[in-house]
C-alpha cells in the first residue's frame, strides 16, 4: 500500500512514519504539513491510503476528504479530539484514531484498510456488481448488494434490511441513494429505497417486499411504474 501522512504537527508525522516502517507492504511516499499540498499531490499521483489530521491551517482534513470524494483513496483520520468522529464517519472513512497513536491501534487501522483494498481487488467496482462497505457501530462490514431488500430512513440513521438482518448505519438517505446502483435500486418514498428485483407485488399506495408493506409516494410512482413496465 502506498500512503501519505498529512499532519501539521512534526512529532505526529514522525510518529506515524516510524509506525508505518514497522508494517510490511506499507510505504509512505510523502509527508505534508498541510492539506492543500496533499490535495495538489493527489491531483497527479495515486495513493491507496492517507493518514490525515483534522485541524490544520488553510484546509482541514474533513474538507480535504470531501474534495477527494471522487477518488479511490482510503482515509484514516488521526486526531487528538473526539468531537469530529461523527462527522468523519459520515464521510465513509476507514477508521478514526485518537492521538497519541499506539502501535496496536495503528496496526488495527491499517488492517482495516488492507481488508478494504483486498476486497476491492476480488471484485468489481461498487455500484455494478457485488457489495458495499457500511460502518455498523465500530465495525466496517461488507454488505452484498444482492442481499439488500430495502433501505429505510430513521432519524439520523439509514437501516439496510436483508432477509435475515437489519443494519442501522449513521448517515443520510441522500448518501445511501447516491451509493446504491440506480440500475438495481429505486427511491419510492422520502424514507424508502427498494431493490427492484425484490418487489413482490404492487398495490394501491405501496408495494410488498418480503411481507413488508412499503408506501410509494405520488412523486415517485410514475418512475416506479416505468421501471416495472406497468402501464
Amino acid at each position: 500500500m502506498k500512503a501519505l501522512i498529512v499532519d501539521d504537527n512534526d512529532i505526529a508525522r514522525t510518529t506515524l512514519s516510524h509506525l508505518a516502517k514497522q508494517i510490511p507492504n506499507l510505504t509512505v511516499v510523502n509527508e505534508y504539513s498541510n492539506a492543500m499540498e496533499a490535495y495538489h499531490h493527489l491531483q497527479e499521483n495515486h495513493v491507496d491510503l492517507i493518514f490525515l489530521d483534522i485541524e490544520m491551517p488553510e484546509m482541514t482534513g474533513i474538507e480535504l476528504t470531501k474534495n477527494l470524494s471522487g477518488k479511490d483513496v482510503i482515509i484514516i483520520f488521526t486526531s487528538s479530539k473526539k468531537e469530529y468522529a461523527l462527522e468523519a464517519f459520515e464521510l465513509n472513512i476507514a477508521d478514526y484514531i485518537l492521538k497519541p497513536v499506539t502501535p496496536a491501534r495503528f496496526l488495527q487501522a491499517v488492517s482495516k484498510a488492507q481488508y478494504i483494498i483486498e476486497s476491492r481487488k476480488e471484485n468489481v467496482q461498487f455500484g455494478k456488481e457485488e457489495f458495499l462497505f457500511v460502518r455498523d457501530s465500530n465495525i466496517t462490514r461488507r454488505l452484498k448488494l444482492d442481499d439488500i431488500f430495502y433501505a429505510e430512513a430513521m432519524g439520523d440513521y439509514v437501516k439496510f434490511y436483508t432477509k435475515e438482518k437489519m443494519f442501522a448505519i449513521h448517515g443520510k438517505m441522500k448518501t445511501a441513494e447516491e451509493r446504491l446502483p440506480k440500475d438495481d435500486f429505486i427511491r419510492v418514498h422520502r424514507s424508502y429505497i427498494v431493490s427492484i428485483s425484490k418487489i413482490d407485488t404492487l398495490q394501491d399506495g405501496g408495494i410488498m417486499i418480503n411481507k413488508k408493506f412499503i408506501p410509494v409516494a405520488d412523486a415517485y410512482r410514475k418512475a416506479l411504474n416505468t421501471r416495472m413496465n406497468v402501464f
